[in-house]
């Protein structure tokens, strides 16, 4: 049985470039899963880094960001609602860490600045495709009687 319509909606160059850019995001997410499992296995550090070396807040916040980079990662990949959502989970969490705990964390102002970054890039892109929608919507006009 054949399909009633071949027409497959075409994206727009904004979409196909905020798909792009949440893959990007998605590697970076990614990078960032690897970098906590090497510290958390011993990989990484010269091995100072293990788990079992770690202090309680560092265990809970390596594990939690361990986890939660790689499922952002991964639902950044696939466009899905949720991987944003995700993304923001870790980053805010990473964020916290190196703002509001320095003296336990350490500072990093290089991953706070990209993060900050990335979120007002995704706020832009979200805004022009909201602005896209709008557009799209005054166009289209249905004649009933």
């Amino acid at each position: 049985m054949e399909a009633d319509s071949t027409n497959t909606p075409i994206r727009s160059l904004t979409e196909a470039v905020f798909v792009l850019f949440l893959r990007i995001v998605a590697l970076a997410c990614l990078w960032f899963g690897l970098q906590y499992w090497a510290l958390l296995v011993g990989f990484s550090h010269n091995g100072l880094g293990r788990f079992d070396l770690l202090t309680a807040p560092w265990r809970v916040a390596a594990t939690g960001l361990a986890v939660v980079f790689p499922v952002a990662a991964l639902g950044l990949w696939v466009a899905g609602s949720w991987g944003p959502v995700m993304w923001l989970l870790a980053a805010g969490g990473q964020m916290l860490m190196f703002t509001v705990w320095p003296e336990v964390f350490g500072r990093n102002p290089l991953a706070v600045t990209m993060h900050t970054a990335v979120f007002a890039v995704y706020l832009l892109f979200r805004l022009a495709l909201w602005i896209e929608g709008r557009h799209k919507q005054e166009r289209i006009t249905v004649d009933l009687p």
